[in-house]
């Protein structure tokens, strides 16, 4: 099994309108850890925004995909060129997890065990409002990750919109009306 490959990639439903997607990654679990909590690490996979490392702590992430890849590729209609968005720390527990406000669409949580010299991050998405904005979560946080895996193993990273689009369309398929 190479890094970030487990059986299968995709996220699945582990409740109606919650999502677990899972990533292995070459460790050790601290670098892992400042890639969720750094902004300027953060920001090389999914969105900048300083964090206060404790629980309570608001903070804003800031996203700006077509900064993932160069050269970037198109943005589908609808996003804009930088979302933003308010959150707050739920549960701040370093190096093992963290709990975030995900906007108008629940929680996240990210969780890191360490597997041997990889570390095994799991992201599970909490009460999403319906069917389409659940979709837009799932293609958004697998391609997130695979620019995640790609970065921590030195590489540059699929086209983000381009992946974001097939992956979309992809979860369509898989996920029931």
């Amino acid at each position: 099994m190479n890094d970030g490959m487990l059986s299968d990639n995709y996220g699945s439903l582990i409740e109606p309108t919650t999502l677990k997607i899972q990533r292995m990654l070459p460790g050790p679990v601290e670098r892992i850890w400042a890639y969720l909590t750094d902004s300027e690490l953060r920001r090389k996979w999914l969105a900048a925004g300083v964090m206060k490392g404790q629980p309570g702590a608001d903070f804003e992430l800031v996203w700006r995909n077509e900064e993932l890849n160069d050269p970037p590729s198109k943005r589908p209609e609808g996003f804009s060129e930088e979302s933003r968005m308010k959150s707050r720390i739920l549960e701040f527990d370093p190096p093992r997890k963290l709990a975030i406000t995900w906007r108008d669409t629940g929680d996240v949580t990210f969780e890191l065990e360490p597997r041997g010299e990889r570390v095994l991050l799991t992201i599970v998405h909490r009460r999403f409002p319906d069917r389409g904005m659940m979709l837009k979560h799932m293609a958004g946080w697998h391609m997130h990750l695979d620019v995640l895996v790609a970065r921590v193993n030195g590489l540059e990273p699929a086209p983000f919109w381009d992946g974001w689009a097939k992956l979309h369309r992809e979860y369509e398929t898989r996920l029931p009306a």
